[in-house]
């Protein structure tokens, strides 16, 4: 049986770190591991997690085809958390470019906590 270690970088296996959050066995306890879990879901296209943990108020915008399109078509690298608090944080995804070259997502996003659940609500972007 393969062990798989967790996209989000936390050096568990994905089974112990983020696949419970995917499976709904279990809601992200935290902002930081809402974020983890996103990017662990876009590394393996898990469109539906994508979608359903975005704020309800932001779906409109963010489609289950488009996010597994955005998933599909990137080669994760690795993720580095900046900072983290309650309900902002601020991270690094490398990812690979189509002429193969390393690149990188840094984004501040900021998450709501309602009814128990964390969700995305929007981010801001860094060049």
């Amino acid at each position: 049986m393969d062990v798989i270690t967790c996209p989000c970088g936390s050096g568990l296996t994905f089974k112990q770190c983020c696949q419970p959050y995917h499976l709904k066995m279990k809601p992200a306890p935290t902002a930081e591991a809402l974020m983890r879990s996103r990017y662990s879901a876009f590394v393996v296209a898990d469109a539906d997690y994508l979608f359903q943990t975005t704020h309800e108020s932001k779906r409109k915008n963010h489609s289950k085809n488009a996010y597994l399109n955005s998933a599909k078509n990137t080669r994760w690298l690795k993720l580095e958390i900046v900072f983290s608090d309650f309900d902002v944080v601020e991270f690094k995804a490398f990812y690979l470019n189509k002429k193969f070259e390393t690149e990188v997502l840094h984004e501040k996003s900021n998450f709501r906590l309602e009814d128990g659940k964390w969700y995305y609500v929007d981010g801001e972007y860094y060049s």
